[in-house]
């Protein structure tokens, strides 16, 4: 655990975005347990074998989370956006995290890295 992470998510100014950042960062670390967190471009980044697996980042009305690597994953139709190397996630307040989903397409996504 990185301690420059968790004061990003800590800094935050809506708790709904905490929450959720929190959440995904959970899921990352369950997906991939041997992950690399660190604050690059100010956001956090997650990386395996040095290379990027995901990435959540914020704006005023939602949280994004992307997924690299994502070529090869089958996705919910109309859940993520971007393009086929990696896709992205919006979630807005009072939207819900399907931490099992996404848990398994991190995975499989960072199995190749």
């Amino acid at each position: 655990m990185n301690q420059e992470v968790i004061d990003f998510i800590e800094a935050l100014n809506e708790p709904w975005q905490i929450e959720l950042s929190t959440n995904l960062r959970k899921v990352v670390h369950q997906a991939i347990p041997d992950v690399l967190e660190r604050i690059q471009y100010k956001k956090p980044h997650f990386l395996k074998n040095g290379k990027y697996a995901a990435v959540i980042s914020t704006s005023k009305e939602a949280v994004s989370f992307t997924i690299f690597n994502a070529a090869n994953l089958e996705l919910p139709e109309g859940m993520f956006e971007g393009p086929a190397e990696r896709k992205t996630l919006k979630l807005r307040k009072g939207d819900s995290l399907d931490s099992e989903l996404i848990a398994s397409l991190v995975s499989q996504a960072s199995s190749s890295l």
